[in-house]
């Protein structure tokens, strides 16, 4: 490491870096570089502005990740969970297409992009982009230019795009191993893009490995050991970004917490009468009567060499859907009988309210929605433990997702110690086990470079303002439906960004949506596994 300080600030900064650290929460980057545990993060702290950096709701990477390279809220970039629903109550994965707002490195020249969430299939840009979290495998479409995945296969032949984290669920010691490993993966590949990068005006680079770590582990002595390996990454980002006389920017999609139990809001609207699953009549009946559950018929699958994977591949989605209906169990997409249920709760906490202009066997008349969203609030902010402490945290989807009148009526979280899931149960309360952490509202966000002052700090930092605040930093036009704002606070007042008008642009039009492989059985058990999918 160099050790060398920022230059003077006098102009804005021509490039710009964002080094992603995927659920990393203030609170322990507060701590511990006040005590000197993360030699690099301090010196991110003090020779830059930082500050806590609030997420999405729900604080959730498919959400937060487009929210900060994009500048805009989900009802704009137009993804809500990592699993899109359908009017006929049918799901796909989200996937890059389904993002209608231009990432940042579609809107700059000479870009390297690397491991960033929901970026799958890779599309083109001015550069290269190698994709991240919901890519199924590198045998997938995840590099452009699609001979990137050649070089990258000859030079880390072991490159992986994910762990399968079912399988560490009592294996926390190798879990950590595999962990590292993946961590030291990740850093092969941002040294292989930052090498052939030709004065790159962005580089944006995330590691996912604290996030995942977290979910499993939650002992804060483990967690540093985890936080010094990313602090040497720093410390190695910041020679470059001192080479480069760019501006860096280190953030967080969300932050973490430990959590102690689950809860399930979808038990609470069967239980009022909002939620009815499927009774077991016609085929569903007869399959009931003779012992056959969604859970036996897959064992039984799984055990004579047919995986729910080649259902998928083999088969439409629509049919596998449509199968799986008709076997009995407790799904919360499949087993709800949606000709009398009024809501119900799907992906990481979105409640929709089965209305009759969205959904095909929708029961309740569009000009009741608002009403029926105030008395669907009201009760689950009234649910309380045995300590009478309140089980959840509700948002208005109308104010969150104030441009999209498909968007989810309302967002259901859990208070710190619940994690609300959406499964059908018989009971209000579960066992977390083997999740020991989720989310949290509050992340990170520390800039160092030519254009930031040392020492700052950020006040009132939303991941939508990350995008024109970079852009803005570097001289660029920020587009001109961004919901975030520039944070002034994070420039050094000599230097050219503070001092200078926002300039505005017109987005262009969404690219053509491109069709996307089905197969994500992998990227779904992978989920799960975290506690992510039902």
């Amino acid at each position: 490491m160099s050790g060398s300080t920022p230059t003077k600030p006098s102009s804005a900064a021509e490039s710009a870096f964002v080094l992603g650290l995927d659920g990393i929460p203030w609170e322990l980057i507060d701590r511990w570089t006040e005590d000197g545990a993360l030699p690099n993060f301090a010196r991110m702290r003090n020779e830059g502005a930082s500050g806590p950096l609030d997420s999405t709701r729900p604080a959730t990477t498919p959400l937060a990740w487009p929210a900060i390279s994009t500048g805009v809220w989900p009802d704009k970039h137009g993804i809500y969970g990592f699993q899109k629903l359908s009017s006929s109550y049918s799901q796909r994965m989200y996937t890059s297409q389904d993002c209608t707002q231009p990432p940042l490195w579609e809107q700059l020249d000479s870009v390297a992009v690397g491991n960033v969430p929901m970026t799958y299939p890779a599309n083109e840009v001015d550069g290269e982009l190698v994709t991240g979290m919901i890519t199924p495998s590198v045998d997938h479409e995840f590099t452009h230019p699609p001979e990137l995945a050649d070089t990258i296969k000859d030079r880390i032949p072991d490159y992986k795009i994910s762990l399968n984290y079912p399988d560490y669920a009592n294996r926390l010691d190798d879990f950590e191993d595999a962990v590292s490993d993946i961590l030291s993966n990740r850093r092969d590949l941002m040294r292989l893009l930052l090498e052939r990068a030709n004065e790159p005006e962005l580089v944006f680079f995330v590691y996912t490995a604290p996030d995942r770590f977290q979910h499993l582990v939650w002992d804060e002595d483990r967690i540093l050991e985890h936080y010094k390996d990313l602090d040497d990454i720093l410390g190695e980002v910041i020679e470059y970004t001192d080479e480069q006389g760019a501006d860096l920017y280190v953030v967080s999609d969300h932050g973490f917490g430990p959590i102690e139990r689950l809860a399930y809001p979808n038990h609470i609207l069967e239980r009022e009468g909002y939620l009815f699953q499927e009774e077991d009549d016609g085929t569903r009946g007869a399959l009931a009567s003779l012992g056959i559950s969604r859970d036996r018929v897959t064992g039984a699958l799984n055990r004579i060499g047919i995986s729910e994977k080649f259902l998928l591949s083999a088969l439409p989605r629509r049919l596998v859907d449509s199968v799986a209906e008709q076997i009995p169990g407790q799904h919360a997409l499949y087993d709800v009988d949606y000709e009398r249920t009024m809501a119900f709760v799907h992906d990481t906490g979105t409640l929709y309210i089965n209305d009759t202009d969205r959904f095909e066997d929708g029961v309740v008349a569009a000009d009741r929605r608002p009403a029926l969203r105030t008395e669907l609030r009201e009760l689950f902010e009234s649910i309380t433990d045995e300590d009478g402490e309140r089980v959840f945290v509700v948002y208005d989807g109308a104010e969150l997702f104030q441009t999209d009148p498909n968007a989810p009526d309302l967002v259901i979280n859990g208070t710190d110690k619940y994690e609300a899931r959406n499964a059908i149960t018989e009971t209000v309360f579960g066992d977390p086990s083997p999740t020991a952490a989720s989310h949290r509202a509050e992340g990170i966000m520390l800039c160092r470079g030519p254009s930031i002052e040392p020492g700052g700090t950020i006040r009132g930092a939303r991941v939508v303002d990350v995008a024109p605040t970079l852009l803005h930093g570097i001289g660029k036009p920020v587009p001109s439906n961004a919901d975030g704002r520039v944070l002034f606070d994070a420039y050094h007042p000599e230097a050219e960004p503070s001092g200078s008008k926002v300039r505005r642009t017109e987005m262009a039009e969404k690219r053509d949506e491109r069709t996307v492989d089905e197969d994500f059985s992998g990227v779904e058990d992978r989920l799960k596994g975290l506690g992510y999918m039902e």
